[in-house]
């Protein structure tokens, strides 16, 4: 992991930040002409290593071949990995998707890259992709988001409120809960039932003591995060995404799509209830009605949100064709 002194980046809510540092990855070499970049952008929990938690695509030979490309992920601004967030500054001013946009770019000038060929990422990192595309216009070649929207929906926005109450009434073990609300958000019915169903932990237990194989998977889960991320930081972020909104200060959501040149690939999930696949369908749509061109596909999983993680050969083939389609391969 490396870590950039990027300096000061003026935020959306009208205050400065100085001294930021961003945390980040890069595979590969930058070509003298600095155009050989794709930067890929995280979810919410995650971090920089992006050939940890999404393996299957990066390295030689891989679709985000890393001998050809450069290839980067940062952690965003806001969060718990590296960079600049609330275990820094306190009290930690408002953030949002596009500030961390910004300093992603603050971050890329530093390195030197002169366009990305490539932006993609998942849920929160979905949503970054399409804000860079918005607005770096002419900095983005292609993008591809998945699992994601232009503007976060009611239900997204609901979801993320119960998680911060959980917080909000239980400092200190609210975090935990937020994730168990959270991860029922990622995984879909057809998971639950074959891996769980209706499976005792304790085979002996009295009915009133009976303990359920999936209760135990959620409080696994929830000690797990609460192990390894800072709760001021996930409260930041969940924030960030609530107030996601491409058309913000720029006319709506249609005048926004207008300003993009980049290509795109929209990756939806059939059995995702987070970021349902008429809502990713809907937003494609609306970029091919602006005269975009975009290509949607939709990945088919048990998995729920989470596939964009978990479905390595799907989402490489997608990505694959798409490059080869827009001339990146």
């Amino acid at each position: 992991m490396q870590t950039a002194a990027i300096g000061e980046i003026g935020l959306e809510c009208g205050v400065s930040l100085p001294a930021v540092e961003i945390a980040y990855e890069a595979y590969g070499t930058l070509n003298e002409r600095g155009d050989n970049a794709i930067l890929i952008c995280h979810p919410l929990t995650l971090d920089a290593q992006a050939d940890v938690w999404w393996q299957p695509l990066i390295g030689p030979g891989k679709v985000l071949d890393t001998r050809r490309y450069y290839v980067i992920c940062s952690n965003v601004l806001g969060g718990c990995a590296g960079s600049t967030g609330p275990q820094a500054h306190r009290p930690f001013p408002l953030i949002t998707i596009r500030d961390m946009v910004r300093a992603q770019k603050q971050l890329l000038d530093r390195l030197g890259v002169k366009l990305l060929q490539l932006v993609l990422g998942g849920s929160m990192g979905g949503l970054q992709t399409i804000e860079w595309a918005v607005t770096y216009p002419s900095f983005v070649k292609r993008c591809a988001p998945m699992a994601t929207s232009g503007q976060l929906s009611a239900l997204a926005i609901g979801y993320n409120h119960v998680m911060r109450s959980a917080i909000e009434n239980d400092p200190v073990h609210g975090l935990a809960l937020a994730r168990k609300i959270g991860m029922i958000t990622y995984r879909s019915f057809e998971l639950f039932e074959a891996r769980f169903g209706r499976e005792i932990k304790q085979e002996d237990a009295s009915l009133q003591d009976t303990w359920f194989q999936i209760e135990s998977y959620l409080e696994h889960m929830g000690d797990k995060l609460n192990g390894r991320f800072d709760v001021n930081s996930y409260l930041c972020l969940l924030k960030a995404m609530d107030l996601h909104d491409i058309g913000r200060g720029r006319g709506g959501a249609v005048a926004a799509l207008e300003r993009i040149e980049a290509e795109v690939l929209w990756v939806g999930i059939d059995t995702d209830h987070l970021y349902p696949p008429q809502e990713q369908r809907m937003w494609a749509e609306r970029l091919r009605q602006s005269g975009k061109q975009v290509t949607y596909c939709e990945l088919s999983s048990p998995y729920g949100h989470d596939a964009f993680l978990v479905e390595g050969q799907q989402l490489s083939k997608f990505i694959t064709d798409f490059l080869r389609e827009t001339g990146g391969n």
